[in-house]
């Protein structure tokens, strides 16, 4: 992904749109640091309407998610195996939402799109919380209270499929060539920040059960939609857009972006039959196709963080503080990522992306095999902070990739694309997730999650092999393409 000069992708879409060589950074390594953060603080305040709102979503999205399993156990009347099946229907869904309705924010526009998605999870997570509180279940599958959450999940989902597309195309419409590297970064990292309050949760959850919670989750949402709906008005929209495109046009942009964009279009015109949009289609690219597939391994330990952590942490740590407060160790990797995602960003962005891509992939799995050692609060706390690390390497690259390479009025379409293998990842796990559960972390009996956690290991590590025999076919054209 990275050009022969070694330049990022945030680098190299400034000079994209500057038009002109990226300097590289002068002075000490600190300022590379915390110049971005300043970049951040002076954007305009369109993007500051979508920060706000993406933070409070990270903190109900990350919030619903590490109960959800519970949720559908406690609540509904199952079991680990169609508790995983209920969370993944959930998870999945949202990323097949995002490849059916990423383009919706480039027809309605970003604010229309981000209104709607927050209003329509808004609806959702009542449902999901309304049922236990009107004394529905636990009845089991297919009985009232499973309804009402399927609706509450369909909600969600369909909002979602809008909300993360619309998010990223905001950044880079409200952005200039100087804050969009960082507006990216920034964008994942609050989100995460907002995942890891949460850990502060468990009087909350102790005191109203966990469908109080997810009233308070509700509640949430509810304010997330005001802070969109005021901060974000059409006349403010409108503005930034405005703005950032001066800016591209004074700093000598708007000339070779033009340009850049005149010549993907024509392919995507083009497109009239079945043929031709498959033959202009992302995935159509076989290198392309196979770096994202080649992911798949190692985004499971993503799923297994609200498939399986939770739940592990509670049964492997019961009678211990960590296990009574097991939010703390399962929200814990979205603090690490808020932290470590600028930093990282900052200090490798003279690196080979795809040399990164193997280096994170590989830090992000390999700590898997200390959960294999046996349940202890050591090899836990080292498991999650080597893990976030190396997702912290790799992962947001990876988004900012995939919104950067698209034309101008696509990026939520080629967003949306780009989510496809994560909707597998998410599918695929929720599968065998409780299943593996029941088997080696069950809620009563002999546990044996030393061998649990090694298989996923080794499933987790096959990405980082599959990067590295393919390197000699496909690095040199992926940085190119870059």
């Amino acid at each position: 992904m990275a050009k022969k000069d070694e330049t990022t992708p945030a680098q190299e879409s400034a000079e994209d749109a500057a038009g002109a060589k990226v300097e590289e950074p002068k002075g000490p390594w600190w300022r590379e640091v915390t110049q971005p953060f300043v970049d951040v603080v002076r954007a305009p305040r369109a993007l500051w309407g979508v920060n706000l709102s993406y933070w409070l979503e990270g903190l109900v999205y990350f919030g619903v998610l590490g109960y959800l399993a519970m949720y559908f156990n406690q609540y509904v009347g199952m079991d680990d195996s169609w508790a995983g099946y209920m969370t993944g229907t959930l998870t999945w869904g949202i990323t097949f939402a995002m490849f059916l309705f990423g383009g919706l924010a480039d027809k309605w526009g970003v604010r229309v799109a981000l209104v709607a998605a927050l209003a329509l999870m808004l609806l959702g997570r009542g449902l999901l919380a309304l049922g236990p509180t009107v004394g529905l279940g636990p009845d089991g599958p297919w009985s009232p209270v499973h309804f009402t959450a399927l609706a509450g999940i369909l909600f969600v989902v369909l909002g979602y499929g809008m909300y993360q597309p619309a998010a990223y195309a905001a950044v880079r419409q409200f952005s200039t060539p100087k804050t969009a590297g960082m507006g990216y970064a920034m964008l994942y990292a609050l989100m995460n920040l907002g995942g890891w309050i949460p850990t502060f949760f468990p009087p909350i959850r102790k005191a109203i059960g966990i469908s109080g919670t997810y009233w308070v989750f509700t509640g949430l949402t509810m304010l997330g939609l005001l802070f969109t709906a005021m901060i974000l008005t059409r006349k403010v929209a409108e503005r930034a857009i405005a703005d950032a495109k001066a800016a591209k046009e004074k700093e000598g942009g708007g000339k070779k972006d033009e340009g850049k964009e005149a010549k993907k279009e024509p392919a995507a015109a083009a497109g009239s039959g079945v043929w031709n949009w498959l033959k202009n289609h992302p995935l159509a690219d076989g290198k392309f196709a196979f770096f994202i597939f080649a992911l798949i391994p190692v985004q499971t330990l993503f799923a297994h963080n609200w498939l399986t952590l939770p739940m592990y942490v509670e049964r492997a740590y019961r009678g211990t503080w960590i296990g009574a407060n097991f939010e703390v160790a399962t929200n814990f990797n979205p603090l690490l990522i808020f932290v470590f995602v600028p930093v990282i960003a900052a200090l490798t962005q003279k690196r080979k992306v795809y040399n990164l891509m193997i280096v994170g992939t590989a830090v992000m799995a390999a700590p898997t095999f200390l959960l294999a050692l046996g349940p202890s609060p050591y090899t836990l706390g080292a498991y999650l902070v080597l893990m976030t690390i190396g997702e912290a390497i790799w992962q947001p690259r990876f988004l900012q990739y995939a919104a950067e390479i698209a034309p101008e009025g696509r990026t939520g379409a080629y967003m949306g694309v780009a989510q496809f293998p994560w909707f597998l990842t998410k599918m695929i796990t929720s599968f065998y997730s409780g299943w593996f559960l029941a088997n080696y972390c069950p809620e009563e009996g002999v546990m044996a999650t030393e061998s649990m956690w090694l298989i996923y290991g080794l499933i987790a590590m096959s990405s980082t092999a599959l990067l590295i025999v393919a390197r000699p076919w496909l690095g040199k054209d992926f940085k190119e393409k870059s």
